[in-house]
Parts: structure tokens; C-alpha cells; sequence
């Protein structure tokens, strides 16, 4: 869309300054101080360029658009003033700002170009975002130099490069394919009155006289003009068409009588012939009467589009209204599912609970007829709880006087039979103290001494004692005496040692066979059930490991080392929980996950101990993880690699089932782990008399012959 300018030809504007204004912009006053401090000194006249959008144009009328105008130059018109700077004002409308100043300049040999540099803040920019001064920088001609001022300041400049080809040429006139020159009118004096400065001159065609004049029309109504007026020319009575295909001096010739026309139809100025005022006075008329029907038209539109805007409105009431309407409905017509729904499940229920009563009633009966029951069968288990009651109380009673049958060794004693506890006397180390090897009464005899430091020797001591004094036992340790003053306890002497040092093989042993193993195995097995069966309160071991299971020279299992068993009665679980919560019970991966959980013992708990042991003799391995790496190798089918290698003739079948056994001893729960007397006895005493029907073999013969000296 071409632009359209107001022309001012009343001062030359070749090698001009030019500034670039716009409302509200600070940096638009900074650049007019700097361009009249630095650019008009030898030529004090500057001309100020406003551009003003098509779409405001259109838009507003005269008052508004003259006020805005007024608002745009009247700062700078006083300091022009000030200065002795004839000012010229010149206002462009154009979509595109900085197309059309570079049109001014090109079109009148503009040599200097001086804008404000944009102001950075997207809400109040007028020109949407665009950076005009850097629009002119970058594509103003050759011969114009520009500058960029903010704050002040000059900020870019950019030289011209070569002069301006008609510098010295008078103004610029127009073309003769160009409109024709028109004759000016003194309207806007009459109107503005003379002024310092002036707002866009025309030029006449005719002599040197130059007079001030409005420079803007209204262009709205010349639009509407080319397609109703019927336009004079040479008095021939024809009329011109926006659709007319007559080359441009045609319409020129058309229009002799006419001051000026924009042929793009943007914009049509038309000035009164010097020789007819009765055509200025006509044209006048005819602008009055456009603008009249131009007010008529708008009103009316306006009444139209209030119109339409309320039918619109009613219309979307309407719509809502029948929206809401309908979304009522399914909300009453679910409303009333929901409530027969309600109805059905409400009889139903009543149904079922008319149903429910009778039953109850029926279990009623039921209830109290058991109820009689369980009333005599509960006078029968307090009888017999009382009987229970007594002989426990007895056994506690003979307990707790200490009248146990062992013979007291004194101190002397005991120093005389280990030399003074001669370190090469020792034997073994244990949490409960040092192990030495001596000789009572003419008989290899085993001595453990307290250690001082122990936190619970003294209560394993007298455990120790009370259990081995009051039990006697193939498989258990026996307890030949103590001395209670100083805790050292005297037992029969183990000359293979413990399990733990034959499965590892220390002091360079000979390897045990299976057929030994399993015999193992089951005396262990039957040591356990004595225990658990101990009445009138069973006794749980709590530390059941290889290096507390020994072996005499026969290689016959004694379990040892009873100082933490405890008695397992109702009475007392409380009291064991508090032991275990306040000292180590066990040793770490023997110990049952939920007794260290709950805190409770039960003979399950020593079950958990004994699988770990069971894996122990088969694959002679640590106990960490062992369960674990036992159970994925058998689901491999892969259990020979887990075995102990050092027996070279496992029996697969037997052994397998001996590993099952071992795991389902190691359960976790304890619901989960089989019982001693029932399975895990007969089961390890069948693999016992399965090793007996072989040969005998030759690591136990050479076991037998060369006991290790301990």
C-alpha cells in the first residue's frame, strides 16, 4: 500500500536534516537537541517526520487526529524556537514506518537521517516489535548519512558514501507524468493563523510565491468520491471510474481542473482552479455533504452491529439456557435411577439381613450348646494346669536352692592340673574365656576359665551348671566338677575337638567322610530332642554351632557349651525377651530371624541353628549366605559343585536329601521349618543306617589311627 504524504515545499529539502519523531518516545526529543546541536548549525532548518499507521488514520476523525498531531510536534516547536531553527513538519501515512521515511528521503535527496533509538518495552513499543532505526541503518542510499541518538547520545552512525546527485539542483518539481501542480488556498491560515514554523506547504505551478497551508485532508471521503462524483473535464461532462484502464496522462487530462490525485486510491486532495472559485466552493459542498453521509453511515452501522451484537447475545442466553435445560434433565433422570437403584438394593438388603437373622438365631443355639462344652472341657485344663503348675513350681524350687550334684574343685587345684595356666596348657579361646587341657584325679580333664571382663560369665557359669548337673545324656558334654569361686568348669576332655575344626581341616586332619558326617548329624539330631524334651520345662541351646559340637576319640558327637539355654514356660517369656534384648543371644548367622525380631524363643529357634549346621557338614563353607548358595545350586541341578570337595564319593541321592532337610530346617518362619521329633530325627537316623551298609572307609580308619593331639 503506497504511503501518503502531506508535501511542504515551502523550504528546500535537499541536503536537509531530517528527524525521525514519534509520541511518547524520550529518545525522539534527544535526537532533535542532538541534530540542531550538531547538524544544523551552518543551515538552521530541520524537518520532523511523524508516521502515522493507515489503520488509526481510517479510524479516527479530524479533532482526534489533529489533537494527536498537535501532541507529536508541539515539544520540539519551542526549542526550534529557542534555537532560531526553522522547523517543518511533515506527517506520512504508511503501514511500514521505515519504508516510507526512506521513501522522503530518496524521493528528496535527504542528506542526513537522524532517529531516536527504539524503546526496548514490548507493551508500550508503537511499532510492534519492529527496530526502525536499524531498518534505516541498514538500507538508507548511499548518499544519506544516518544516526542513531539515545539518552543523548549518539549510539550508531553510518557515513554517506558519495554526495547526493542533484545537491545543488533547486527543489524538486514534479514530474510531468506526475500529477499536476496545484494552485494553494489560504484556509489554513485562516483557520491556525500564522505560525513560526509550518506544517507542509504547496507549491503553485506558476511564479515564485510560496503560502502556508493546512497539510492535511481528510481522506476518507475522496475514497467514496471516485465512485459517485462525476468529475468535470475540459467541459467535456465525463465521468471517471475506479475501473477505468485510460493510462495515467488520460486521467491526468481528465482531471485538469483538479489540484492533486493519489491514483492508488489511498488518498485524493482537490484544489480549487486558480481561474474558477465556483468549482472550489462545489467542491467544498460536495466534501461537506460526503462527510455528512460518511457520519450517517458510520451511525447507522454502528445501530446495525448493536443490533446484531444483542441478537447475538440473546442468542447465546438461548443456547445456554437450553443447555442448562438439558443437563438438568439427565441430572433428574439420573437422580431418579440412582433412587430406584436405591429402592432395589434396599429390599435386597433387608433380604439378606431377614436371612442373616435366622442363621444367627440357629448359630445361637449351636453357640451355647459348645459354650457348655468347652466350659467342662476348660474345669478339666485347669485341673491339669494346676497339676502342672506344681511340679514346675518344685523344679524351680530345686533350681533355685543350687542343690546340684558336681564335685567343687578349689583353685589350687585347678592351677596344679594347667601348670598355672601355661599358655602351652591352652587349648582354646571362646567368648566365655580361655580353654585349657590339665589333669584331675589322674584323668585328661578340659578346664574353662571366667574370663573377669565377661558381662554375662557369671550367669553363663551358673546356667552352665544347673543344665549339665541335672542332665546326663550320651551326646552331652559331661561335667566332671567346677570351681564357683573363681567360674572355671571341669569337663571330660574331647580329644578330636570341636566339629568345626575337623570340617576345616585345622592342624592339617584328615578329612571326615560322608558316612561320618551323617552320624554326625544325627547324634546332634538326638541331643537336640533330649533337650527340647526336658521336663517339666523344655530347654532351648541358643548357640547351637559346629565349634560347640565335640568329638571324642570315637569320633561320638557331645554337644557342649549350654550357658545360654534358657527354659522356655510361659511364665518367663518376658524375662527371655529382656535377656535378649540387653545381651547377645547366639552367635550372628546361627541365630533364628525372629527370635532376633521378636524377641521370642521357642525350640524352633534352635531348628534354624541346626540347618545352618547341617549345610556346614555337607560343603564345609562358611555359614554367611550358605542357605542361599546351597538352595539356587540344587535348583541348577548343580549340588556337587557346592559340596565339600575333599570327599570325593557323595552319595548324590542321599545327599540331596540331606541338603533339602538343612534348608527346610533354615526357613525363615518358623511356622515353615519341619519338627525335630517327627521328621528331621527318623530322616538323618535313615541316613545314618544307610552309610552303616558300606564298607568302612579309609579316611576313618586314618582319623581313628592318627587323632589330632590337642
Amino acid at each position: 500500500m503506497a504511503p501518503q504524504y502531506y508535501p511542504d515545499d515551502t523550504i528546500p529539502t535537499v541536503n536537509s536534516t531530517v528527524v525521525a519523531v514519534e509520541k511518547d518516545n524520550k529518545n525522539s526529543k534527544a535526537a532533535v537537541r542532538w541534530a540542531i546541536e550538531h547538524l544544523v548549525i551552518s543551515n538552521p532548518f530541520i524537518i520532523l517526520i511523524h508516521v502515522r499507521h493507515k489503520n488509526y488514520q481510517s479510524t479516527s476523525n479530524g479533532d482526534s487526529g489533529e489533537s494527536d498531531l498537535h501532541a507529536v510536534f508541539s515539544p520540539f516547536r519551542a526549542y526550534c524556537a529557542r534555537k532560531a531553527v526553522q522547523m517543518k513538519e511533515v506527517v506520512i501515512d504508511d503501514s511500514d514506518v521505515s519504508k516510507a521515511i526512506l521513501d522522503y528521503v530518496n524521493k528528496n535527496c535527504i542528506t542526513n537521517v537522524v532517529a531516536g533509538a527504539s524503546q526496548r518495552n514490548a507493551l508500550t513499543r508503537k511499532f510492534k516489535g519492529i527496530d526502525v532505526p536499524s531498518s534505516i541503518v541498514k538500507s538508507a542510499p548511499d548518499f544519506c548519512s544516518v544516526f542513531v541518538i539515545s539518552k543523548g547520545k549518539l549510539v550508531t552512525a553510518r557515513n554517506a558514501q558519495r554526495p547526493a546527485l542533484n545537491s545543488a539542483a533547486p527543489p524538486r518539481q514534479p514530474s510531468p507524468q506526475g500529477l499536476p501542480p496545484c494552485i494553494p488556498t489560504e484556509y489554513g491560515d485562516a483557520e491556525h493563523g500564522a505560525r513560526p514554523h509550518t506544517r507542509g506547504v504547496l507549491r503553485s505551478g506558476g511564479p515564485e510565491k510560496i503560502i502556508p497551508v493546512r497539510e492535511r485532508t481528510k481522506s476518507a471521503p475522496s475514497l467514496l468520491l471516485l465512485d459517485n462524483i462525476d468529475l468535470p473535464s475540459n467541459g467535456s461532462g465525463s465521468s471517471y471510474s475506479r475501473d477505468s484502464t485510460s493510462d495515467e496522462s488520460d486521467v491526468l487530462a481528465a482531471f485538469g481542473t483538479f489540484g492533486s490525485v493519489d491514483i492508488t486510491g489511498k488518498n485524493f486532495d482537490f484544489g480549487a482552479a486558480p481561474s474558477s472559485p465556483r468549482h472550489s466552493s462545489a467542491r467544498q459542498s460536495t466534501q461537506r455533504d460526503i462527510e455528512a453521509e460518511m457520519k450517517r453511515l458510520k451511525l447507522e452501522l454502528k445501530q446495525t452491529m448493536d443490533m446484531y451484537s444483542s441478537a447475538c447475545k440473546e442468542a447465546i442466553a438461548a443456547k445456554n439456557k437450553a443447555k442448562e435445560l438439558s443437563e438438568w434433565k439427565l441430572e433428574e433422570s439420573r437422580k431418579f435411577e440412582e433412587a430406584r437403584s436405591a429402592e432395589e438394593a434396599a429390599l435386597a438388603a433387608a433380604e439378606m439381613e431377614k436371612a442373616k437373622c435366622k442363621a444367627a438365631l440357629e448359630a445361637a443355639e449351636i453357640a451355647q450348646k459348645m459354650a457348655e462344652k468347652e466350659a467342662q472341657r476348660r474345669k478339666q485344663a485347669e485341673m491339669m494346669a494346676r497339676r502342672e503348675a506344681e511340679e514346675k513350681n518344685r523344679a524351680l524350687s530345686a533350681l533355685s536352692k543350687n542343690e546340684f550334684r558336681y564335685r567343687r574343685y578349689t583353685i589350687e587345684e585347678i592351677k596344679v592340673a594347667t601348670d598355672m595356666f601355661s599358655e602351652s596348657m591352652k587349648i582354646g579361646e571362646g567368648g566365655y574365656g580361655p580353654v585349657f587341657k590339665g589333669k584331675l584325679d589322674h584323668t585328661a580333664v578340659a578346664i574353662k576359665l571366667l574370663r573377669p571382663d565377661a558381662a554375662q560369665g557369671r550367669k553363663q557359669f551358673q546356667q552352665e551348671v544347673e543344665v549339665l548337673s541335672c542332665i546326663r545324656h550320651p551326646n552331652m558334654v559331661l561335667l566332671l566338677g567346677a570351681c564357683p569361686e573363681y567360674g572355671c568348669l571341669v569337663y571330660e576332655y574331647m580329644n578330636n575337638g570341636s566339629l568345626d575344626d575337623r570340617l576345616f581341616r585345622r592342624g592339617n586332619s584328615p578329612p571326615i567322610s560322608w558316612r561320618r558326617r551323617f552320624k554326625i548329624a544325627s547324634e546332634v539330631a538326638t541331643a537336640l530332642l533330649f533337650l527340647h524334651q526336658t521336663k517339666p520345662e523344655p530347654l532351648v541351646h541358643r548357640d547351637l554351632k559346629p565349634g560347640n559340637i565335640l568329638l571324642d576319640r570315637n569320633f561320638v558327637t557331645k554337644i557342649s557349651d549350654v550357658g545360654l539355654a534358657r527354659l522356655v514356660p510361659p511364665s518367663v517369656a518376658d524375662q527371655v525377651t529382656q535377656y535378649h534384648m540387653t545381651s547377645a543371644a547366639g552367635t550372628f548367622c546361627y541365630i533364628d530371624p525372629e527370635y532376633q525380631q521378636t524377641g521370642k524363643l521357642t525350640t524352633k529357634s534352635d531348628i534354624y541353628s541346626f540347618g545352618i549346621l547341617l549345610l556346614q557338614i555337607i560343603t564345609a563353607r562358611p555359614p554367611m549366605g550358605l542357605a542361599h548358595h546351597v538352595k539356587k545350586a540344587i535348583e541348577k541341578g548343580r549340588l556337587a559343585d557346592v559340596l565339600d570337595p575333599a570327599v570325593p564319593d557323595w552319595p548324590i541321592e542321599e545327599t540331596l536329601a540331606f541338603a533339602n532337610l538343612a534348608l527346610n530346617c533354615a526357613e525363615l518362619r518358623k511356622k515353615d521349618r519341619p519338627e525335630l521329633g517327627s521328621v528331621i530325627v527318623p530322616e538323618l537316623k535313615r541316613l545314618k543306617d544307610f552309610g552303616k551298609n558300606f564298607a568302612p572307609d579309609v579316611s576313618q580308619a586314618q582319623s581313628s589311627s592318627n587323632p589330632p593331639t590337642e
